[in-house]
This record gives structure tokens, C-alpha cells and sequence, in this order.
């Protein structure tokens, strides 16, 4: 890949190469699902990973929502 801009190689590239987030798997309320940890037994949920169909639809499991869980995991 060729780039041509008048900006510096290291404004471009500047944060491009970062350490992913990590992530959990843990099961609430009978839902597999992909957290990121936030504090002790909190974290934002990132995708449902299994459950059932209607359950995707509800506000509460929405990618980006904060839940409980036990630390546990």
C-alpha cells in the first residue's frame, strides 16, 4: 500500500498500532456473552454470543450496556 499525504509518517500512523481491550467470556442470566472488563464484578458488554433469538432485541443486552456479574467469571 502506497500513501501519499502531506502529513508526517508519524502523525498518520500516530495510535494505530494499539494493545486490544481484554475481553471475558461469562455467562449471565443463562446468556453467553463477551464483556470487557470495567471494576470488580462490572463490565460493558461487546456481542451476545449465545441466546436465544428474542432475547438479542432487548435495550438491556445491547452492545455497550453495563452489567453485573459474579467476579468469578
Amino acid at each position: 500500500m502506497i500513501l501519499y499525504s502531506v502529513i508526517s509518517a508519524d502523525q498518520v500512523w500516530e495510535g494505530a498500532i494499539q494493545a486490544p481491550p481484554s475481553m471475558l467470556e461469562v455467562t449471565v442470566q443463562g446468556i453467553l456473552m463477551q464483556v470487557e472488563p470495567l471494576s470488580e464484578g462490572r463490565a460493558r458488554i461487546v456481542r451476545l454470543l449465545n441466546c436465544p433469538l428474542g432475547r438479542y432485541l432487548e435495550p438491556g443486552l445491547a452492545p455497550g450496556q453495563i452489567i453485573s456479574f459474579p467476579s468469578g467469571g
